[in-house]
């Protein structure tokens, strides 16, 4: 008898913290998401969730294979032209880096400050060490045998200054992570110790640590971004994939770093944005195009990392195999983001309730079947009587019980980028140890809408800026504009089109010049999505009004 209380019981706890499917079968429960993916109870998954959030911030792979000495960094930047290292790049390259100090490199990477103590709800996050740090989130240091290291985190471009609010899962709108590689390429293979040295007062340690880093950079292959916001991860693994061996840990080559092998993303253009981490929740497949069909994202998340930034990956898997915990709290906190809502943010006098309510009807008959549905609390029962912030709230998501793929006409570059490499991931002996596995799409994952109205510009490609456009006929949508920042209310944001201002309505502190987004080039077009807005005949079967009526709607999501 109590050896079968004691099976029952074993049993009970294995299905209270079971391992979260990871298959390509894997579903989503019918509560509609995987908020809680490891199943644990509240308290617990608050912990972990929060332990999560300081991995974000604090990059926690130890054997990362490019790290920058702090310190020596520091003294750099406050020098001025005399300083021999400076003159040294001036004299190599003509130009100079495009930031003067920590706080400008910090801003040209487009980072985003911790909240206020006083931060409320989704706003609220934990701080590394409880304390406020002096630095944005994205910036990670750790105090290694060699001195204090500086690299960059998953929130360098998973989190955002929205209008105020540092808001963490959200797409960085101006992330240069992929510039701050091929700014590395282009100076640290060629800046000689003895200049470093004496350049930055550096320790012989830190000399070290700069040597390790300057001999990584020979497996990685980066390529800049067609325009800001976008991300060239996939390019970066495949060309860094290339610098070395194909064998089962793809190990180091000095002669490939050298001359690496052709792959074809050193010319097709693949770019996307980073996505948002809400979204995870209610998915079973991975990536923009769902070309990871089984595996834990975070594994993904850090085997990509690494490869791009030149890790020995026997020394990757042992760090895996060794910081189970860590990936469990990363991806704990990943799947529990929330969104914040539009209340958060905006005023609710910017949404108009009667037409939001008209444009349920729209988006059921154009949308729903698949971006998912939407219940709103204007439904429920004596809604009328409640706050407007109330009633515009969702009350469940009913996303696809299987993340689906679909190809509406939009841009195919990006997912026919992955058959460029696909086989070169799924060969690798930690893809096999993560069970984690790429086969490449013709189409792209219909996302989950919710926060819909932060998410802008639209498209994996970030070719639609606001919602106006992207309910326009294809040849009829915006060639050109400038992707922005979130900081001026009232110059930044186009309230009734939900997204970027277009034509004679973009500031002028928008128009940088990789700020530019122009949808004539390869990659970049503002095609295809407009069939579920037509008839069977071709006609248009929503008139411009109801149009916007279907965008209020998307407001409250």
């Amino acid at each position: 008898m109590k050896i079968l209380t004691l099976l029952t019981f074993a049993t009970l706890c294995f299905n209270l913290h079971a391992a979260p499917d990871w298959s390509r079968d894997a579903k989503v429960p019918s509560v509609g998401h995987r908020t809680n993916i490891y199943d644990v109870q509240s308290a617990e998954l608050e912990q972990l969730k929060n332990s999560g959030y300081l991995h974000a911030f604090r990059y926690p792979v130890t054997v990362t294979g490019l790290y920058i000495p702090f310190r020596p960094l520091d003294r750099f930047m406050d020098a001025n032209d005399r300083n021999p290292l400076r003159r040294f790049l001036i004299n190599l390259t003509g130009d100079r880096i495009p930031f003067k100090n920590i706080e400008g490199m910090y801003e040209w990477l487009g980072l985003t400050p911790f909240p206020n103590e006083d931060a409320q709800g989704v706003f609220k996050l934990p701080y590394p060490g409880g304390v406020k740090p002096d630095y944005p989130m994205g910036a990670s240091f750790l105090e290694t045998k060699d001195g204090l290291a500086l690299t960059f985190s998953c929130a360098a471009c998973h989190s955002m200054d929205f209008f105020g609010h540092s808001v963490m899962g959200l797409t960085n709108k101006q992330p240069r992570a992929n510039e701050m590689f091929r700014l590395a390429q282009k100076y640290i293979p060629k800046i000689p110790s003895s200049v470093f040295l004496l350049g930055t007062g550096a320790s012989f340690a830190e000399a070290a640590m700069f040597s390790r880093t300057k001999k990584n950079l020979g497996s990685v292959g980066a390529l800049a971004p067609q325009a800001l916001g976008l991300d060239t991860s996939l390019a970066q693994v495949a060309l860094s994939l290339v610098r070395r061996n194909e064998d089962d840990y793809a190990t180091k080559n000095r002669a490939f770093e050298k001359n690496p092998r052709f792959n074809k993303l050193s010319e097709h253009v693949a770019d996307s944005k980073p996505a948002v981490w809400w979204n995870v929740k209610y998915k079973t497949r991975w990536l923009s195009d769902g070309s990871i069909v089984s595996g834990n994202p975070i594994f993904t998340n850090f085997l990509w990392n690494e490869i791009g930034r030149g890790t020995d990956l026997y020394e990757l898997e042992d760090w895996m195999k060794k910081n189970q915990p860590i990936i469990k709290e990363l991806t704990a906190a990943v799947f529990a983001t929330e969104a914040p809502t539009w209340g958060d943010v905006f005023p609710i006098a910017r949404i108009d309730l009667d037409s939001a309510k008209r444009g349920e009807s729209v988006y059921s008959k154009t949308c729903q079947k698949c971006h998912g549905e939407y219940e709103k609390n204007w439904s429920l029962p004596s809604a009328d009587s409640e706050p407007m912030e109330w009633q515009i709230k969702t009350a469940k998501v009913k996303y696809h019980e299987q993340t689906p793929v679909k190809n509406v006409g939009t841009d195919p570059g990006r997912y026919e980028g992955m058959q460029y490499f696909a086989e070169g991931l799924n060969k690798l002996a930690i893809s096999k140890m993560m069970k984690t596995v790429v086969e490449a799409q013709e189409g792209y994952v219909p996302p989950p809408l919710v926060g819909v109205f932060m998410r802008y510009p639209y498209f994996h490609n970030n070719a639609i800026p606001n919602l106006c456009a992207l309910v326009t006929p294809p040849d009829q949508r915006p060639k050109t504009f400038y992707q922005g920042g979130a900081k001026d209310i009232e110059t930044d944001f186009d309230f009734d089109c939900v997204g970027y201002p277009v034509g004679d309505q973009i500031p002028e502190h928008f128009k940088q010049s990789d700020s530019l987004v122009d949808t004539t080039k390869p990659g970049r077009r503002a095609t295809g999505h407009y069939k579920m807005f037509l008839n069977e005949d071709g006609s248009e079967k929503w008139s411009w009004s109801q149009k916007m009526d279907l965008i209020e709607f998307l407001k409250t999501l």
